[in-house]
């Protein structure tokens, strides 16, 4: 992508028929951003109700996110550097929930073995998206 596509604060995005506003904070990375925006677009087929930077009442707040009818988040993405303690809090206090994790141009594998640690000893149904995004997406 070309720097020329990448207004200096606000990004409109469109996909599936929606459109949403992106807006990039002066310390935050244009990766980071459209992380954000392409878990939202890849998700919204299953979430017609995702929202982007939107607390769901929980310690943290989520990237990309849709709740469910009494608070709980349904999905939940994450874009860029997660803590560990992070991934197991989120896995241990949402067991049904959704969750997606996106990296830019980052090997995957440690976050495996993060999230398979964080789930060892979960009982839920929750599934749980790695996804790697190469540099020229």
């Amino acid at each position: 992508m070309t720097n020329d596509l990448f207004l200096r604060r606000k990004w409109t995005l469109r996909a599936h028929g929606e459109q949403i506003v992106f807006v990039k904070r002066a310390n935050e990375r244009r990766e980071h951003v459209l992380m954000k925006a392409f878990l939202w677009a890849l998700y919204l087929p299953d979430y017609s109700d995702l929202a982007v930077e939107v607390g769901v009442n929980s310690r943290y707040r989520p990237d990309v996110s849709a709740v469910g009818p009494y608070g709980t988040p349904r999905f939940w993405g994450e874009a860029g550097h997660v803590s560990p303690s992070k991934i197991h809090y989120l896995v241990h206090h949402y067991r049904s929930t959704h969750f997606a994790l996106a990296k830019w141009d980052t090997a995957l594998a440690p976050f495996i073995e993060i999230v398979g640690d964080a789930r060892a000893d979960v009982e839920g149904n929750a599934s749980f998206d790695l996804l790697r995004f190469p540099p020229d997406s």
